[in-house]
C-alpha cells in the first residue's frame, strides 16, 4: 500500500510527500520533513488528484481526511 504524507502551507496548492526507506516510520519523517508548525496528514496515493488542474485545485479537509496525524516538528 503506498502510503504518502500531505500538508497545505496557507494560499499554496497541497504538497505530498513520499516516504523513504530511511528506519524512520511515516509519522516520524512527516514530523521531520513536514515545515515546523504545519499539520500533516497520512494517506493513500490514490486519493491525491492525477490531473495537474485538480491536483492545484485540491484542498485538504479534515472534515474529508479527519483531524491531522502529526504536526511538522523540525
Amino acid at each position: 500500500m503506498a502510503m504518502r504524507i500531505v500538508y497545505q502551507p496557507p494560499g499554496e496548492p497541497v504538497a505530498s510527500m513520499t516516504p523513504c526507506d530511511c528506519g524512520l516510520t511515516i509519522e516520524e519523517i512527516g514530523r521531520k520533513d513536514v515545515p515546523l508548525g504545519m499539520p500533516f496528514w497520512i494517506v493513500h496515493e490514490s486519493i491525491i488528484p492525477l490531473d495537474p488542474v485538480a491536483r492545484l485545485e485540491w484542498e485538504l479537509s479534515a472534515d474529508e481526511l479527519g483531524d491531522p496525524v502529526g504536526v511538522g516538528a523540525e
